[in-house]
């Protein structure tokens, strides 16, 4: 089975305000905000096959899940819903050394 993998708004604000994260403590290092939001997004692709394979986000909700991306020595998490049985829907992406989401 195949799904379809959606962002939802607040995760491509996520996305955005990573990037410019990374930027604000190194200007110069655009490309490292690139990678960033390259394995990021290629990670998350993974989504497509196998989105049951992640940890759940709560223990009562087994549709609710996040996917640890590593980074350099830390790395990302990214919560998402699988929605339906053809779609799974990124609601949310921090860095690992934020907050949780709830």
């Amino acid at each position: 089975m195949s799904y379809r993998v959606a962002f939802s708004a607040r995760a491509d604000a996520d996305l955005n305000r990573l990037y410019d994260f990374i930027l604000e403590r190194d200007p110069d290092g655009w490309t490292l905000a690139e990678q960033a939001r390259v394995t990021l997004v290629d990670s998350v692709k993974s989504l497509e096959r196998t989105p049951f394979s992640f940890r759940k986000a709560t223990p009562s909700n087994s549709f609710l899940r996040e996917m640890v991306v590593p980074f350099g020595a830390t790395g990302f998490v990214v919560l998402f819903e699988v929605f339906d049985q053809h779609t799974v829907v990124v609601l949310a992406v921090r860095h690992q050394r934020e907050d949780d989401f709830f």
